[in-house]
């Protein structure tokens, strides 16, 4: 398994798979999309508790929102008359924190 790892290092990427990773890092390049994904790191939330977290209305949070579902980047489940949403992908979170830490040795 590790070498078909390292060969896939060494391809050049193709122009989806090359799109699809500019549009994945294109998400981080919104605050308050990193501030929801910075609250849900820590664990499911609603979309009530999101924009009172981040401070933005619900439905600005409910736009963010879906596109992070279409990036694959959050996930929902229903409870009754309410949506939690979390990030379930530990790849996201890596992405993240590895951001997160970066700009943190800068200062």
């Amino acid at each position: 398994m590790a070498k078909k790892s390292e060969s896939r290092r060494k391809e050049i990427l193709d122009e989806h798979i090359s799109a699809h990773v500019a549009e994945l890092f294109a998400a981080f390049g919104d605050t308050s999309r990193v501030r929801i994904l910075s609250v849900l790191s820590a664990g499911e939330q609603n979309v009530g508790s999101l924009a009172q977290a981040v401070g933005i209305s619900e439905s600005a949070v409910s736009h963010h929102l879906r596109h992070l579902r279409h990036l694959r980047m959050v996930s929902s489940r229903r409870s009754g008359r309410e949506v939690f949403y979390r990030v379930d992908d530990p790849h996201i979170l890596t992405l993240f924190w590895q951001g997160v830490h970066h700009v943190w040795e800068e200062e």
